[in-house]
């Protein structure tokens, strides 16, 4: 058999080690500037050989047997949307299926996740931010409360417009994560005659 770091990696290898990158950056591990750096590094990678340098010096991050990057907090990558975008728009809203787990990464552009539309919302979403420099907004359902206070911010913003906690069935979303300069808006569905102007 060949060295099993020259076996090609797959879009959810590179997820793993992004995910490992952006919980180094909220650790305060790595700076933005080195996020950006090894991102590019680990995007581009085809191999696992390729996608070890970048995480080298981080704890827990060397490769698992046969190369294949552990799975950092027991949620393989498959389980949970994952919204990216450099320095575009991006945006979910409509009739959809919400996951219990999403990712929204963006570096200079813009995320719009919408909830207060979906087909379906589990009583508990876990949202992992890791914003640069970039800004998200996210609708929740009428009745919806939100926990921001695993969010560290560092110049940006991050603020919620809904409360944190209410009795009832309605669903929680939990957000955890990083605010470099951007910002995270957390709000409720705007009333129908102000839809109209928007």
């Amino acid at each position: 058999m060949g060295d099993p770091g020259e076996l090609r990696i797959s879009d959810a290898d590179r997820e793993v080690a992004a995910q490992r990158l952006h919980t180094a950056l909220g650790e305060g591990r790595i700076t933005l500037v080195e996020l950006e750096e090894r991102l590019d590094v680990v995007y581009a990678a085809k191999t696992f050989a390729q996608l070890r340098p970048p995480l080298a010096d981080l704890p827990g991050a060397g490769p698992a047997p046969a190369g294949v990057p552990a799975v950092p907090h027991g949620r393989p990558p498959a389980d949970r949307l994952h919204l990216r975008t450099e320095m575009g728009t991006v945006k979910r809203e409509g009739d959809w299926q919400v996951p219990a787990a999403m990712m929204l990464t963006t570096h200079m552009g813009s995320i719009h996740l919408d909830l207060s539309t979906a087909r379906s919302v589990p009583a508990r979403v876990d949202v992992e931010v890791s914003l640069g420099m970039g800004s998200a907004t996210v609708v929740l359902p009428h009745g919806a409360t939100a926990d921001i206070d695993g969010v560290r911010g560092s110049w940006g913003t991050v603020k919620s417009k809904v409360p944190a906690s209410a009795p009832g069935s309605s669903p929680h979303i939990v957000f955890t994560g990083k605010v470099g300069m951007g910002s995270l808006t957390v709000r409720g569905p705007r009333p129908v005659w102000m839809s109209l102007f928007s």
